[in-house]
C-alpha cells in the first residue's frame, strides 16, 4: 500500500514537472510570436523561475510546519496517554510504528477514549457518593471509604456499587420491618389504651414512614417496644383468663342462675383495659356473695376436693391429713385453706395427668374383668341364646391381655416417675405394684373362698340327702338338641340310663342305711323303746352287674366327698 502511494506521488511529481515544462514551452512560443528580445525572455524566465521557487519554498515550509505540528501532537498525546494510564491504573500504552500522520491520529483517538473513560468513572463515582450519603443518612451508617481525589479503578467502582446495593437491600428490609412493627405497635397501643409518652414512641406512631431513621439502634428499640407491648398484652390476657376462670368457679360455687351468667362481663372478648376492669368488678361482686354464703361455698369446694382426691387415688389416711376438711367453723380462713388445697390437688393432677389417667384406665379394665368373672359364675348364662357365651369368652381373653399390657406399661411409667421425682408413686396409700399385687391376691382369695363355699354347700346337700333322703329337684328346661345320628342318640341314651341307674342305686343304698339303722328314735310321748316303730322299706331288687360296678364307683366318690362331715351313727336315744 505504501509502495502504491509512493508510485502515485512520483507520478504526480512527474506530471507537475511535465506541466511546468509545457507551460515554459508555451511561454517561449508566445514570446517568440510577440517578438520579445532574448534578454527580456531571460528576464521573464528568471522571474517565472523565482516565482516557482518561491511557491515551492512556501509549500515546503508549510509541509515542514505540518510535520512539526504532527510531531508535537504525537509527543503531547504520548504524555497525555501516560498520565491517563496512571490515573486509570492501566498498563503502558503501546503504539504501532507507522507514518507520522497515522501515529498522531491513533494517539489522539486513544487519548480521547481514555479521557472519556476517566470522565465516566468520575461521574459514576459522584453518583455513587450521592446515593451512599443518602443511604447513610437514612441508615445512620458510615460512608464508604474511597479516595475522591483520584480516578477510581474498575475494582473500586465495583466494590462501591456492591456496597450501595447492599445498603439499598438493608434499607428495604428495615423499611418493611419498620412498617410491619409499626402496624402491630399501633394495634397494641389501641388494645392497651396506651398513649405514646416518649419521643421515640411518638416518632414511631406519628412520624412519616419515609422520614424515620432506620438505624440499627432504632430498629432494636422498635423491637424492644413491640416486645414490651406484647408482654403487657400477654399479662392482660393471662389476668383476664384468670379472672374468667375465677368467675366460672365462683358461679359454680354460688350456683348463679344461667340468666345472670349470660349477661355477665365474662363474655366480653379480648383483653382490653376496660374488659379487665369489668371482669375485676364481677370477681369483686362474686367475692362479696361468697363471703355471704360461706358454708355452701366450703361444701362445694369440699365436693370438688373429693373429686380430685379420687382422681389422684388418695387413700383415706391421706385425705384425713387435711384436717380442715372436717372443720365445722366456716370462716374465711377455712375457705382459703380449702382453696389452697384444691389448687395443690389440681396442680398435682394436671402435672401427672397422663399417669393418673393410665391408672384409671387400669382400674376400669379391672372392674370390667371382675364383672365378666362374676358373669362366668352365673348358671343362668347357659340358657342365653345368640352366642353370648362365645362373646364373653372372647371379651375376657382380650381383657386379660389388655390388663397385662396396661400393667407392664404402668410399671415402666411408675418406675420412670419415681426415678424422676425421687419418691414413691402411691395409689390409695400403696405403691402401685403392691396395690396391683394385692388386688390380684384378693381376687384369688375370693375365687378360693367361692370354691370352698361351693364344696361346703355340696357337702351339706349330700349330708342332708344321707339324713333325710333326696329332695325333688325343679326340672331344668331342656335344650333343643340339634339333629344327631342314630348312633349318637343311642350313645347318649346309654350314658343317660347308666347315670340315672347309678344315682338311683346310690340313693337306694343311702336310704336303706338310714332306715335299717340299729338305733331308733324315741317317741315324742316318752313310751318304751320297744313300742317305737321302725319304718320298714321293701327290699329293692339287686342291681345288675354293670350298675353295681357304677354304684361302687359313685359310693367311693361320695365317701371321698363327705369324708370331712361327721359319720352318721343313727338317731339319738
Amino acid at each position: 500500500m505504501e509502495r502504491g502511494a509512493m508510485r502515485k506521488s512520483e507520478a504526480l511529481a512527474a506530471e507537475a514537472v511535465s506541466c511546468l515544462n509545457r507551460a515554459m514551452a508555451a511561454l517561449r512560443n508566445i514570446w517568440e510570436e510577440i517578438g520579445i528580445p532574448e534578454e527580456q525572455r531571460l528576464e521573464r524566465t528568471d522571474v517565472v523561475r523565482k516565482h516557482i521557487k518561491s511557491l515551492l519554498d512556501m509549500m515546503v515550509a508549510e509541509e515542514e510546519s505540518l510535520k512539526e505540528r504532527l510531531l508535537k501532537s504525537i509527543a503531547l498525546c504520548r504524555k497525555e496517554l501516560d498520565t491517563l494510564c496512571r490515573d486509570l491504573q492501566l498498563g503502558p500504552f503501546e503504539v504501532e510504528e507507522s507514518t507520522i500522520l497515522q501515529m498522531e491520529k491513533n494517539l489522539r483517538t486513544c487519548v480521547e477514549a481514555l479521557q472519556k473513560q476517566k470522565r465516566d468513572r468520575k461521574q459514576e463515582l459522584k453518583a455513587l457518593q450521592e446515593q451512599d450519603r443518602s443511604l447513610c443518612d437514612i441508615l445512620c451508617t458510615a460512608p464508604f471509604t474511597i479516595d475522591t481525589g483520584s480516578v477510581p479503578s474498575l475494582e473500586d467502582l465495583d466494590r462501591y456499587r456492591r456496597h450501595v446495593a447492599s445498603l439499598n437491600t438493608l434499607k428495604e428490609q428495615r423499611r418493611e420491618e419498620f412498617v410491619t412493627n409499626k402496624r402491630q405497635i399501633i394495634l397494641l397501643m389501641e388494645e392497651l389504651d396506651h398513649t405514646p409518652d416518649t419521643s421515640f414512641e411518638r416518632d414511631v406512631v406519628c412520624e412519616d414512614e419515609e422520614a424515620f431513621c432506620l438505624s440499627e439502634n432504632n430498629i432494636t428499640a422498635l423491637h424492644s417496644l413491640l416486645q414490651q407491648l406484647e408482654a403487657r398484652r400477654a399479662l392482660n390476657e393471662a389476668v383476664c383468663a384468670e379472672l374468667r376462670a375465677r368467675i366460672l368457679t365462683l358461679w359454680e360455687r354460688l350456683q348463679i342462675p344461667q340468666e345472670e351468667r349470660e349477661s355477665s362481663a365474662v363474655h366480653l372478648a379480648g383483653s382490653r383495659v376496660r374488659t379487665r376492669r369489668a371482669l375485676q368488678q364481677e370477681v369483686d361482686r362474686l367475692e362479696e356473695l361468697k363471703l355471704q354464703n360461706m358454708k355452701s361455698i366450703i361444701h362445694a369446694i369440699r365436693a370438688e376436693l373429693a373429686v380430685y382426691w379420687d382422681k389422684c387415688f388418695y387413700s383415706q389416711e391421706q385425705r384425713e391429713r387435711f384436717s380442715p376438711f372436717y372443720d365445722e367453723d366456716y370462716t374465711e380462713t377455712l375457705l382459703k385453706l380449702h382453696d389452697a388445697e384444691v389448687g395443690k390437688m389440681k396442680t398435682c393432677y394436671e402435672t401427672h395427668k397422663d399417669l393418673f389417667q393410665a391408672v384409671q384406665k387400669w382400674e376400669e379394665s379391672w372392674k370390667l374383668f371382675l364383672e365378666l368373672e362374676s358373669k362366668a359364675n352365673d348358671p343362668s348364662r347357659f340358657t342365653n341364646r345368640g352366642g353370648s357365651l362365645l362373646k364373653e369368652e372372647k371379651e375376657r381373653a382380650k381383657l386379660q391381655k389388655t390388663l397385662s399390657r396396661l400393667q407392664e406399661e404402668l410399671e415402666r411409667k411408675v418406675q420412670s416417675w419415681e426415678e424422676e421425682f425421687k419418691e414413691a408413686f402411691l395409689v390409695k396409700g400403696q405403691q402401685f405394684m403392691e396395690y396391683v399385687a394385692e388386688r390380684w391376691q384378693q381376687y384369688h382369695l375370693e375365687k378360693e373362698k367361692e370354691k370352698q363355699e361351693r364344696h361346703l354347700k355340696k357337702s351339706r346337700e349330700m349330708e342332708a340327702e344321707m339324713l333325710y333322703g333326696s329332695a325333688p329337684r325343679t326340672p331344668i328346661k331342656r335344650r333343643v338338641l340339634s339333629p344327631q345320628t342314630p348312633a349318637k342318640v343311642s350313645k347318649l341314651h346309654g350314658t343317660s340310663s347308666a347315670s340315672t341307674a347309678s344315682n338311683t342305686t346310690v340313693r337306694s343304698a343311702l336310704a336303706r342305711a338310714i332306715c335299717h339303722s340299729p338305733t331308733s328314735r324315741l317317741p315324742p310321748s316318752g313310751k318304751k323303746i320297744s313300742q317305737a316303730r321302725t319304718p320298714v322299706r321293701a327290699a329293692a331288687k339287686p342291681p345288675r352287674r354293670r350298675l353295681r360296678e357304677q354304684n361302687k364307683e359313685n359310693v367311693s366318690q361320695l365317701d371321698g366327698t363327705t369324708r370331712s362331715a361327721p359319720a352318721f351313727t343313727g338317731f339319738p336315744l
